[in-house]
């Protein structure tokens, strides 16, 4: 600083002359050029944007050393300050940056430090706000002696030296942490449950019993066929024993029979409940689960549902007289198996159902009508759900009801966001202002701290009472980026976790509004953070001139949920992950921002000259 101060006071005792940018750099806007991400060919040339580099394309446009300052409003720093990036070699810059090369008498690298000093605030305007060609040229800079300006930039370089080293060092530790959250994240955050869908012989031993007629007897061993399919020990046919130790197959405990023949008939199941002896015809199969991966109540209850059926009916014979279904192609039938513990859970719930509608105390026949419907709307519910790991629930009556049943027996339900948000685009009329009072909403920058005037707001809004109430954000709340250059900007997300009644959000956003009180804002937030919301918002996008997207495109992104209580669990463990990589009192995100306000103190500091008085 004491070198500074004496170059100071030798070569500029009277004061820093002030120029415009224009007079201190070349300027190289008009040769910048955008190119779509689709158009895009992959390489290793750097291409910019207005917040660095945004992919790496197979030609350049430019080369040499150069400054790059963000032209967008948008990615401004929390201070005012443009986004200012330094850029050497060959490389494609599009329109969203500001390029400037160095120009005789003033250092190019003291301009990339003294640009960052400058509040540009005031600049940030139009429809699409941003800092306009004309608003940067006329940028006012003051410039030293080079003498003095060689010392400036050494001592800052020296800062920016210190604290890309330490900031590397923390980087790549922060990185690591940041990896391990959104294993995490991902992790609890299933988008749907992995339901595996197998052959049915590769999980089940399939046989089938005689293809004589038997002598049947008075006593000995039960004989059962399709008629005793409800009642296997209720039979009153009976075989002899020695006829019976002829069978190689003896049914035991958890084996599932399951009728062969006669249309309407053909895929009903009993599960045996006991060790008894039991002959069998061969109009049943008898089904031998693997216990270690399939519940026998699942199996039955699966073969009996809509699913099973749907798959029985495509190997049935149905010209054969009488119809019937070869026990080889049964085990060709598909089956979805979930985890054993999901199943178990699936049978209980569906036999608590079944134990309801079966009870002869309920009476009334057409009580017994309504609750066996009801029976076999959640029964088909449940196994909807552990074919295709997702359901629409319609009738708002039962939806809460269904959607626990879902979330108690699989962990979680999914369901269309267009079920649960309704989606609401922005202003598209009038301009940009800025000023104070209403709180003002662009893209997904709820904090940002600008804001418009009542009277602004009355000339943006020609809109009824209703339409006004719309505008009104409560927390719960989600904005989205509705349009960008590229697919990967669009979609990004805030979420509202205060109410702010008054409020504007222009035409680049999308809000969520939530229509049902059993989503967590906060899970909600980690949700469309995941890698899985953001492949599909990018798959989705439509373009034109620019990237877009719809309240009706998210409305059709499938949302899997747990219980508000595990909500709750997830958002507990992913803050604390979460508060690790990015608050600053974690550690070392603090000790990068420490360094950081460092330097900027000193810039501030050697950077402030008195103007040269004209004379």
């Amino acid at each position: 600083m004491n070198r500074i101060n004496a170059l100071i006071k030798e070569y500029c005792p009277d004061g820093v002359e002030i120029r415009c940018l224009e007079d201190c750099c070349n300027l190289l806007d008009k040769k910048r050029k955008p190119v779509t991400k689709a158009s895009r060919e992959a390489g290793e040339y750097p291409y910019y944007g207005a917040n660095g580099i945004q992919d790496y394309v197979s030609n350049y446009i430019f080369d040499g050393t150069f400054v790059l300052v963000g032209e967008d409003g948008s990615v401004i720093t929390k201070s005012g300050t443009p986004v200012v990036t330094w850029a050497e070699g060959k490389i494609w810059v599009n329109n969203h940056a500001h390029i400037i090369e160095e120009k005789e008498g003033v250092m190019l690298r003291y301009l990339y430090h003294y640009i960052q000093t400058i509040d540009v605030t005031s600049l940030i305007h139009g429809n699409i706000p941003k800092l306009t060609g004309k608003d940067f040229k006329a940028l006012k800079i003051a410039v030293p002696p080079l003498e003095v300006q060689r010392e400036i930039v050494r001592v800052l370089d020296s800062f920016t030296l210190l604290t890309a080293e330490l900031t590397a060092e923390l980087t790549a530790e922060l990185t690591a942490r940041k990896k391990q959250y959104n294993f995490y994240r991902d992790a609890l955050i299933q988008k749907e449950c992995k339901i595996e869908k197998v052959k049915l012989n590769s999980v089940c031993e399939i046989y089938d019993g005689t293809h004589k007629t038997p002598k049947y007897t008075n006593t000995g061993i039960p004989f059962v066929s399709v008629e005793n399919i409800d009642d296997l020990y209720g039979t009153r046919k009976f075989i002899a024993p020695e006829d019976y130790a002829k069978y190689k197959i003896k049914p035991r405990k958890g084996d599932v029979f399951m009728t062969r023949i006669t249309a309407g008939v053909i895929g009903k199941c009993t599960v045996v409940d006991r060790d008894d002896d039991l002959a069998y015809y061969v109009s049943l199969a008898l089904l031998r689960p693997n216990t270690d991966i399939l519940d026998s109540k699942y199996l039955k209850y699966y073969l009996e549902s809509g699913w099973g059926r749907k798959e029985l009916s495509k190997w049935i014979l149905w010209d054969a007289t009488p119809t019937k279904i070869n026990k080889d192609d049964i085990g060709r039938v598909l089956i979805s198996i979930p985890p054993l513990d999901v199943q178990k859970r699936l049978v209980q719930v569906i036999e608590h159902f079944d134990a309801i509608c079966t009870d002869l105390n309920i009476g009334l026949p057409a009580e017994i009508k309504a609750r066996q419907k009801q029976y076999e709307y959640y029964r088909d519910l449940l196994l909807t759900f552990a074919e295709t790991g997702s359901t629409l629930v319609t009738d708002r009556q039962t939806e809460l009801n269904a959607i626990r049943l879902i979330q108690y027996v699989f962990g979680y339900v999914t369901l269309p966001m267009g079920s649960l948000f309704d989606f609401r685009n922005g202003l598209s009329k009038g301009k940009d202002f800025f000023g104070t009072g209403i709180p003002f909403i662009r893209y997904t920058d709820v904090y940002n701290n600008r804001f418009l005037r009542e009277k602004d707001i009355t000339a943006l809004v020609e809109c009824t009472p209703a339409e006004v109430e719309k505008l009104k954000v409560h927390r719960g709340d989600v904005f989205f980026t509705r349009t960008s250059e590229t697919a990967e900007d669009v979609g990004w997300s805030s979420v509202m976790l205060d109410d702010i009644e008054d409020c504007v959000f222009n035409g680049f956003t999308i809000k969520a509004t939530p229509k049902t009180d059993f989503l967590l804002p906060e899970y909600c937030a980690f949700c469309f953070a995941t890698d899985d919301f953001r492949q599909y918002v990018t798959s989705h996008c439509a373009f034109t001139t620019r990237a877009s997207l719809t309240g009706k495109t998210i409305a059709g992104y499938k949302l899997a949920f747990p219980s508000i209580e595990k909500q709750q669990e997830i958002v507990n463990v992913l803050s604390k992950f979460h508060a690790l990589c990015n608050d600053l009192s974690a550690g070392l995100p603090a000790e990068i921002e420490a360094r950081r306000k460092q330097y900027e103190y000193y810039r501030d500091k050697l950077l402030s000259f008195e103007e040269l008085q004209k004379k």
